[in-house]
């Protein structure tokens, strides 16, 4: 099947949330995705972790059989994350502390989450993407 991908900035985000909950019961797997922003000097995320755990994720989603969406949510520049008050920082849906940060979005909440130290691997993956 293929993997659906829906794009978000923190400005834009509460639209494509929108979107992809009104979407998520035809999907049988529903995922958000938080990444670092890509610099613009070098087309690379400026997070270390999102570099290596990116093209892990995608591997993954893209060669399962199910009908996956992937929500990615980029939070913004360096300085735009490590401020405290980060709206996904703070958001009690979300609380995140790190990117990337991989969440498996069921039944209009979130069911499990790979944190930064743990979002490249790909048992760790398998076991999200099975809600384990």
């Amino acid at each position: 099947m293929p993997l659906k991908v829906l794009d978000a900035t923190v400005s834009s985000f509460d639209a494509v949330l929108e979107k992809f909950r009104s979407e998520a019961p035809t999907h049988n797997t529903n995922l958000i995705l938080f990444l670092a922003d890509k610099d613009p000097s070098t087309s690379l995320s400026w997070c270390p972790d999102c570099v290596r755990a990116e093209p892990v994720i995608y591997k993954k989603l893209e060669a399962s059989s199910d009908n996956v969406a992937l929500l990615r949510a980029y939070v913004g520049d360096r300085p735009t994350w490590r401020n405290p008050q980060h709206p996904w920082r703070v958001d009690p849906r979300f609380k995140l502390t790190g990117v990337p940060t991989l969440m498996l979005w069921e039944d209009d909440v979130v069911k499990g989450r790979l944190e930064d130290h743990e979002a490249h691997i790909e048992r760790k993956i398998d076991g999200l993407i099975a809600g384990k």
